[in-house]
């Protein structure tokens, strides 16, 4: 079940039922009295899967570049999208909607796998090494002003 659905278990499980017994979703919300559009995301999902529908997918997939791409393009071409659901065998219309405006604003790339969790911390060499560098410039600076000052010791004693 899905857990962000407005519809119950029990109203999910009889939406099913009116669908398979040829109902259309907006009749399906009417006769449970619940809104339409959680039963017209049931229904997209029940054209798909068709019981499927109410049982949760465990993990999510992962779908190629080239893939979404293909299904993007075909959609903002005009192809309905629970058709292309079907074709590729993906879990939900939805996917390809959401697939459709990310290529629509953000192109290709949009669409692209990006890298997940945290980026590696520099490591403890590196951060060692910067402070060796560091060291060594102001041990540098040290003598530089130990120098001057002996310098400037014989023109102060001589006033």
């Amino acid at each position: 079940m899905y857990a962000s659905s407005s519809l119950t278990q029990a109203q999910q499980r009889a939406a099913v039922g009116l669908f398979e017994a040829g109902w259309g979703d907006t009749a399906v919300a009417s006769e449970l009295g619940v809104s339409r559009w959680p039963v017209r995301k049931l229904f997209q999902r029940w054209r798909v899967r068709g019981r499927g529908a109410l049982v949760m997918a465990s993990g999510k997939k992962v779908y190629p570049f080239e893939t979404k791409v293909a299904v993007a393009q075909r959609f903002l071409a005009g192809e309905p999208k629970t058709d292309l659901a079907i074709e590729f065998g993906l879990s939900s219309p939805q996917i390809v909607q959401r697939w459709g405006r990310i290529l629509r604003e953000q192109g290709e790339d949009g669409l692209r796998p990006r890298p997940r969790g945290r980026k590696t911390a520099t490591g403890p060499s590196d951060e060692i090494e910067t402070l060796r560098r560091e060291v060594e410039r102001l041990r540098a600076e040290n003598a530089y002003l130990g120098k001057l000052r002996a310098l400037m010791e014989p023109q102060s004693r001589s006033r």
